[in-house]
């Protein structure tokens, strides 16, 4: 279910969010020491695509993927994220809510799909496969972006989309 190399960029409105995946920590809010980095950029009724930040998560990295993968007349939401400042200079617009200040939503501002999104990869992994580990994290990501983006197709279209990736490769696990 490896999505294919993106050679259209997502329009419209694009919500940006970041989450970490893993057991839970120590300490008062738990530790991100040992959890993973995930991504990911949502196109409202339209498509997700989630990345693996295996560099450390900073202002520079996400906004190399938004502008790699977002075209520059998208409106961008994301939440108050130090990492998001500016983009307003570079897309049509860009709205945040501020999380620390219990804004959630104001308006078409929030990034509440990415977050729907983020609950079902989360509830994904710790229900279904027990853990995702850190060399495998991407392969876990494709394959619920692929039921994401495929969740108006019918169990039959699916299992069709998910058969013609296969076509011509031999799989190998190395």
């Amino acid at each position: 279910m490896k999505q294919n190399p993106y050679t259209e960029k997502l329009d419209g409105i694009v919500e940006a969010d970041e989450t970490y995946i893993g057991g839970m920590g120590h300490g008062k809010q738990g530790s991100k020491a040992h959890k993973k980095a995930v991504f990911t950029l949502l196109q409202r009724g339209g498509k997700v695509r989630s990345f693996h930040m295996v560099a450390p998560v900073t202002g520079k990295n996400l906004k190399a993927i938004i502008r790699e993968n977002v075209s520059p007349d998208a409106q961008i939401m994301t939440n108050s994220h130090h990492g998001y400042h500016g983009l307003g200079k570079e897309f049509a617009s860009h709205e945040t809510v501020n999380h620390a200040a219990r804004e959630y939503a104001r308006e078409k501002a929030h990034v509440y799909t990415a977050e729907g999104y983020f609950s079902l990869l989360k509830r994904g992994i710790n229900g279904t496969f027990h853990h995702a580990s850190k060399q495998h994290l991407h392969r876990y990501l494709s394959e619920f972006d692929f039921r994401y983006n495929a969740r108006k197709a019918t169990d039959d279209e699916r299992t069709v989309l998910a058969v013609r990736q296969v076509d011509g490769k031999r799989l190998q696990y190395r």
